[in-house]
């Protein structure tokens, strides 16, 4: 932005374009909460026949972020948190208005709740099994309709040799758990406050209050370093946040939200702390392991890579020594059913190599940003190496699952990168439309608005600084 730009924009902010900007914010945020509300009670469980409907759903409610946004930036900077934060409720209230629609993960995680509050481990037993079958609440396991479960499809399913008479909502019940402890840890207090017979909305209500807890964090944090703070309702008002961490409540917030502030703690200098908070996420999801590397360039930061690792390994322990080796779960599984391991399932790389190739590129990629990330890092504000990291892992391993980007938007948020959140969207868009070829798509316009808005953003001062860093020569000062 330039100089004039920035002194222009005092003025605009006070008087007319203050009030047109703080009406049409609070317009947005009202017409997004109408978007997602009917959304969510109209579309009914997404399925082949609605996702035309689905993937309408989904633009109309990105256009309309992207108004809000845009007009949250002329709001008086005295009203700025409590229209970011106030916007985030009435967002999130709206996401709360029926049951998840896109993902039935959250059944997994009530049921591994119900396991552990009757003594066992979510490990021990798959959900079809009869073992455990006097915990069935009947919400999570009904009975079939005329012999099938064809008429409660997709929601539904059934359950196998072992239960003929009964159908669920939980997805592969017929392997073990692969969510690991500290996700586990999560399920069982969410579900310590309710009855078996609660439904969606304990762990909906929970996703609700670690989103707004994100909200809070990065608007402090974007005080601290000197940002404005209208750069918080990226996450705050986000379509993805609202549909992935309040209607279909996906344990990844909590990972999102430990991962953030980690890393923020690590950069403020507290790299114990950060690292008991990197260590939990990384036991959340594995994924948030990824946000390590552009820490390595601070001082005393490494300390935070063997406490990760410590506390990793401590979250385990507890389920280890009631099940053993077990407590893998079904992640192995898992993987291969993804392709991560045959690499079919890489959209972008394989268009150019196949097979254990394409899993070698993939792999070689993630590591180029890694060294990448950690040698152009702000020791003091890493929030762009987080991006860059996190942003090409996903072009290389391409998610197709959009809870995924969830890591990937808070430091979206503290860099200021918004060219990143085209990522968001296009997996987004493959959530609920899934194919390949249009994936591909729209991961390369993602890639083309990233580039570009990246050229147009970096002075030419700024690329010599990067190139001599990541050749290790000596870095002359950078006004």
């Amino acid at each position: 932005m330039s100089d004039r730009l920035r002194a222009f924009r005092p003025s605009l902010a006070d008087g007319t374009a203050a009030r047109i900007g703080t009406a049409l914010a609070a317009v947005g945020v009202l017409a997004l909460s109408g978007v997602i509300a009917v959304g969510v009670t109209h579309l009914g469980f997404l399925r082949s026949g609605h996702r035309s409907a689905f993937v309408a759903w989904t633009l109309i409610a990105w256009t309309v972020f992207v108004i809000a946004v845009l007009a949250v930036r002329f709001v008086p900077v005295r009203w700025m948190t409590t229209m970011v934060i106030g916007g985030a409720v009435v967002i999130g209230i709206a996401a709360l208005v029926g049951p998840p629609n896109t993902s039935t993960d959250s059944a997994r995680y009530a049921w591994d709740g119900i396991v552990q509050h009757a003594g066992v481990s979510p490990y021990a037993h798959t959900p079809q099994s009869t073992a455990l079958s006097g915990l069935r609440p009947d919400w999570l396991f009904p009975d079939k309709v005329n012999g099938t479960c064809d008429d409660i499809k997709p929601r539904f399913r059934g359950l196998g040799d072992g239960a003929d008479g009964h159908c669920t909502a939980i997805n592969r019940p017929d392997v073990t758990t692969i969510y690991p402890p500290m996700a586990q840890l999560w399920f069982a207090a969410v579900r310590f406050f309710v009855p078996a017979t609660a439904q969606y909305l304990p762990f909906q209500v929970a996703g609700l209050l670690v989103s707004l807890g994100v909200t809070v964090g990065l608007v402090l944090v974007l005080r601290r370093i000197g940002r404005p703070t209208w750069w918080a309702t990226l996450w705050a008002w986000s379509p993805l946040v609202a549909s992935e961490a309040v209607t279909n409540s996906h344990v990844d917030v909590v990972g999102a939200a430990l991962a953030t502030a980690g890393v923020v703690l690590v950069a403020f200098g507290r790299p114990i702390w950060g690292g008991i908070a990197l260590g939990a996420a990384t036991a959340t999801k594995l994924i948030p392991a990824i946000v390590y590397p552009p820490l390595l360039g601070r001082g005393r930061a490494w300390w935070a890579i063997p406490i990760g690792i410590a506390v990793f390994g401590l979250l385990y322990v507890p389920y280890v020594l009631t099940t053993g080796l077990d407590v893998l779960g079904y992640l192995p599984g898992y993987l291969s059913e993804e392709g991560y391991e045959d690499g079919s399932r890489f959209a972008l790389v394989s268009l150019v190599v196949k097979g254990d190739a394409a899993t070698l590129v993939v792999g070689l990629l993630v590591l180029l940003a890694a060294f990448v990330a950690w040698r152009l890092s702000d020791p003091s504000r890493p929030w762009s190496g987080e991006v860059l990291m996190i942003g090409v892992t996903f072009l290389a391993v391409t998610p197709r699952y959009p809870w995924y980007a969830l890591l990937l938007i808070p430091f979206v948020v503290l860099s200021g990168r918004w060219e990143w959140l085209s990522i968001g969207l296009a997996i987004a868009l493959r959530g609920v439309w899934p194919s390949a070829d249009a994936y591909r798509w729209w991961l390369l316009a993602a890639v083309v608005v990233i580039v570009v808005v990246t050229l147009l953003r970096t002075e030419r001062s700024e690329w010599r600084r990067w190139w001599e860093r990541l050749s290790f020569r000596r870095v002359e000062h950078v006004r």
